[in-house]
Order: C-alpha cells, then structure tokens, then sequence
C-alpha cells in the first residue's frame, strides 16, 4: 500500500538553520521525497505533521493540506502503482500536473499556442490567439478552467451570434475553445462533471471551393517561364497532387534521400491522435524530377534557397500560384492556392470512383469509423498506390494500368515489388 503524508528530514539543514517540508512517499518498503518551497525555522516548530510556534504556521498548514490533497489525487488517478519502484512513483506523481487547482483558461490557451509554433505552424498560432482573444472579450478577462460549464459556451454562442458574425467564423471561434478545453481534460489537469461542449453541435458551412478541374490542372502543369518563383510554385503545386495532397509543411521536412515509399505522419494531427497515423504509399515516377531539381543532397529536404519564415515562403508560393492561374486562364485564378492540390486530388479521385476510405488514407485523413487502421497498412499502401496512380493518370489523359483499388491485398512478395 503506498502512503503519502508530511516530513521533515533531520539532516537536511539549511545554511540559514531551517528545515524543508517534504511530500513523503511510502511505497514497496521504500520512501521518496518531493521538496515543497515551505519551511520550519527549526525542528522544534515540526510536530504530528504540522508546523506549530511560527508566526506563519496556519498559512503554511493551510498549503501543505493543499498540496498533500493533491498528491493524494494524483496517486488515485496513476492506473496501477504497483507497475513502478518507490522513485519511479514518486517521478510520475511529480510529473502530472494538478487536478483542479486555480490553473486558469489562459495558461492552457498559452500552451496550446505554444505547442503551435513549436510545430511551425505560426499561421495558425496566430490564428488561435486572435480566436481566444474573441473568448476573453466575452468573459471580460481570464477565467479558472474549472469553472467553464455548458453554460458559459451557451452563452458565448449566443454573444457571437449577435454579433452578426458569419456561421463558419463562429464555429471556428468556438471550436479554437473546445480545443483547448479537452487538451486540458486529455493530460488530467481538469475534469468535468457535464463537458462544457456537451450540449453545443457545430454547424457545418459549406466547404471552400479551392479545387480545379484536371484541364485546369493541366494548365498548370505545362506552364513554362522564365520565372523562378513561377516555377518553383508550379513545381510544389504538382508535387503535392502527386504525393496524395501532402501539406506544405509536411512536404518541406520530408528527407527524401533514397526513397522510394514515402512514410510520414501529418504534422496536424501529430500531437491530437492518441495514435499517430502513418500515411505510406509509393512515390510515383512523375514526382521524382521534381524532388531530384529541388533536393539537397545533405539533408535530403527540397531546398528552394529561400529566406525568411515559413509563413513567408507559404504566402509567396500562394501568391506566384494565383499568378499563373491568372495566366493560364482560369476563370476563378483567385481561389487557387497551394492548398489547391489538395482538394483536387481528393475530387479527382472521387470523381473516377475511388472510395473515400481510401483518398481519407493517401491525404492522412482521420477515418471516422475508428478501424484499427494498423492492422491494415500493407493493404492500404497498396490502395494508395494503386489510387495515387489512377488519379495521376487521369490527368495525364491516359487510361490507368492499376488493378481496382478496391481489390484484395497484395502478397508480401507482390508488395516488395
């Protein structure tokens, strides 16, 4: 049985004379300390646990009471101590953090944003901080984390309703919220008896039409210039519509050096998944030139000897991309964007029959009837490869070699091929 309660240690003496309070942890026949930042002046004002003939002695019992309910609560919430040696317990108790203590809706926002940038993912750091700001406005400043209930997310609904706001930037406003609500819920900080979303259904908006036709696609494809951000955005354009979608900055860390299946997990969903989803499937023939002009050979990485952020590059591509849609004649040249291959690639698919569950995998896309997706990557890559190439094909204005890519999984022998 594991034991938590308050000590004080003989031989700990400070320079000044005064003694650390300590979270004892009994566990296995052993004990492991956790320093607390309160002391006792000396070892006659420590009796039964607590401190006694100091002039802050209520206030420092009132603390250590609150920090030993704590570590109570953290050790209720550890599955099975028994898995761990008194030190290895006394690490994890250490590090979980608080569970319902005066942690604040701002120090998860923070974290939240903070986890962002350290992704690369800046745009959409900024984003969110501008979307919590939202949330502060109607609060009227910070709040604890706790005490958000259904009520409060009702409320903020109706306030941004009134607002006149359209539904889609609504709907982001409050999901940036619940974003960071169940980041919270996920590490044990703090728990809810109702979900403060419980009651709460986003509306879905129409989705963004960025996708292009495969004439259109074409277009692009076969533009030449003399420009080398021109080509360079036309270059990146068509390698993410080859390698299934790709995201940009999925794309720009990938270490290409002698592959010829490409494995990554999406930098999106990296830290969301309680299982990282591995997108895995051949590298078409067409991509090669292109990774082979842009590739440094040291790293592996396409290089487009480019400064500044990001960010910076992403808006330049964007911009050089909508140029030569404008060019090439596309009626509507300014909803095409990077993100363009994207959209097409999943609606070309579509578009020849190939089933969602199989363009979900290609782009890294959650599936949404939770199948263990794992026991089945051989059988999906080959689905990809056989997708990606139909797709690609399409394009080319040919007529695919590929089997259906809803047929039975290849052998190990024929994947190795």
């Amino acid at each position: 049985m594991t034991t938590i309660k308050l000590a004080v240690l003989k031989h700990t003496k400070a320079k000044n004379g005064s003694f650390k309070v300590r979270i004892a942890i009994g566990h296995k026949q052993e004990t492991s300390y956790i320093v607390t930042k309160y002391s006792v002046q000396s070892l006659a004002n420590w009796s039964a646990g607590q401190v006694v003939n100091q002039p802050d002695a209520n206030f420092i019992n009132m603390k250590l009471r609150q920090i030993l309910n704590d570590y109570d609560q953290r050790l209720d919430r550890v599955i099975n101590p028994d898995l761990y040696t008194c030190t290895q317990l006394r690490d994890v108790l250490k590090g979980m953090r608080a569970l319902g203590t005066g942690r604040t809706f701002m120090e998860y926002a923070e974290y939240n944003i903070n986890e962002l940038r350290k992704d690369g993912r800046n745009t959409t750091a900024d984003m969110r901080q501008t979307q919590i700001n939202k949330f502060f406005s109607f609060l009227g400043g910070d709040i604890m984390i706790a005490e958000i209930t259904p009520a409060t997310i009702t409320n903020y609904e109706r306030w941004l309703k009134a607002l006149g706001n359209s539904i889609a930037y609504n709907g982001m406003l409050m999901t940036a919220v619940k974003t960071v609500i169940n980041a919270a819920i996920r590490d044990g900080s703090v728990k809810y008896d109702i979900h403060p979303f419980a009651y709460w259904h986003a509306t879905q908006a129409e989705p963004r039409e960025q996708d292009i036709t495969p004439e259109e696609l074409r277009l692009i494809r076969d533009y030449n210039t003399i420009y080398k951000g021109e080509a360079k955005a036309r270059d990146l354009l068509m390698l993410s519509y080859y390698l299934g979608g790709i995201n940009l900055i999925d794309l720009l860390a990938y270490d290409f050096r002698g592959k010829k299946v490409m494995e990554y997990v999406r930098t999106k969903t990296r830290n969301k998944k309680k299982t990282n989803r591995t997108v895995s499937f051949s590298i078409p023939d067409e991509a090669f030139p292109i990774i082979q002009r842009y590739m440094n050979p040291k790293t592996g990485r396409l290089d487009f000897k480019t400064k500044g952020t990001y960010d910076t590059f992403k808006n330049i591509v964007s911009r050089d991309i909508k140029r030569i849609a404008k060019k090439v004649g596309i009626d509507d040249w300014q909803k095409v964007c990077y993100y363009t291959a994207r959209k097409s690639f999943v609606q070309h698919g579509f578009d020849l029959g190939i089933s969602l569950e199989v363009l979900e995998y290609c782009i890294g896309q959650s599936m949404k009837d939770g199948r263990p997706i794992f026991n089945y990557l051989k059988v999906m890559r080959r689905h990809a490869d056989n997708a990606i190439r139909q797709i690609i094909d399409a394009l080319n204005g040919c007529e695919s070699k590929t089997g259906d890519p809803h047929e039975p999984p290849a052998t190990n022998q024929q994947l190795m091929k």
